[in-house]
């Protein structure tokens, strides 16, 4: 089942719009999660909203957002004032500017999505805008009102389609300054940077998400399957990977060797797809 679209409104790029859905082009249903329990029941652990001062317990409708002003002073702020403060980009993407995919600083992308025509009508305002982009090698760049928050979002040509990705605003980056000042300049030798290269190149490939293992999640479905059959499990936490001490050089010339010998020896496997152990309910989450 295709999943619900994140947005519904319009695309616009100057006088010329059409009705589109945006829809998140990432998922994390497919992850183990877990339920938090009473170890002594094994029943569900389900909380409750308190007063803090009083401790009882407060029904949904009379919870409301507060912004704090001072210690213990809050303005209250009501769903409807929030949901009355419509901007244009709550309804439409407007593309205010096209620039070059390559200036935009990966820090500032936030999550992907995929856009989509959204009626008959507009398919032609839809593919020419889509065209145009993709004509001149550039993105548009706009905003979008999700989960009540205005987005700067970028529109990139995607096959017949449109991929975005929401972008984060400049005070939502840190500057590297405050964690790259007191990182010594230092001086590499001709020899060691001759290896190094030498262990980059082996290592150099193309990029194939297809070969990504999470090795985590295999270890987690693992466990599952072996208390699932009853098998006793090791509380032993796993000893980190040892470190190579000695000369820089030494270190470099021995990993060479090593790259070399697997580049030889590499063939490639198709990657292992965690299996959920039978009768496992995999979109359990945490309450």
């Amino acid at each position: 089942m295709a999943p619900r679209p994140n947005w519904k409104g319009y695309l616009k790029l100057s006088l010329v719009s059409c009705s589109i859905a945006l829809y998140p082009a990432t998922s994390a249903t497919e992850r183990v999660s877990f339920n938090q329990l009473n170890r002594n029941t094994g029943n569900r652990i389900k909380y409750k909203k308190v007063d803090a001062e009083t401790s009882e317990e407060v029904e949904s409708a009379d919870i409301v957002k507060g912004y704090q002003v001072d210690k213990n002073v809050y303005l209250q702020v009501e769903d409807e004032e929030i949901e009355a403060l419509e901007i244009e980009s709550s309804h439409t993407i407007e593309i205010d500017k096209c620039v070059p995919v390559e200036q935009i600083d990966p820090r500032y992308f936030d999550s992907p999505y995929y856009i989509v025509p959204n009626d008959n009508v507009g398919q032609d305002a839809f593919a020419v805008i889509r065209d145009a982009m993709k004509g001149k090698g550039t993105v548009g760049v706009g905003r979008v009102v999700i989960s009540k928050r205005e987005r700067p979002i970028i529109l990139e040509p995607f096959g017949k389609g449109i991929r975005a990705m929401t972008l984060r605003y400049p005070y939502e980056v840190r500057k590297e300054d405050e964690y790259f000042a007191e990182i010594p300049d230092t001086k590499v030798t001709g020899e060691m940077l001759k290896l190094a290269e030498h262990i980059v190149e082996t290592k150099t490939g193309d990029f194939e998400p297809d070969e990504f293992v999470d090795r985590y999640e295999n270890a987690v479905v693992d466990l599952l399957k072996q208390k699932q059959a009853g098998k006793p499990i090791s509380k032993k936490a796993a000893s980190a990977p040892s470190r190579f001490e000695g000369n820089i050089v030494d270190l470099l010339k021995k990993s060479m060797e090593l790259e070399d010998k697997r580049g030889k020896g590499k063939t490639k496997s198709p990657p292992l797809q965690p299996a959920m152990p039978k009768g496992t309910k995999k979109k359990a989450r945490a309450s």
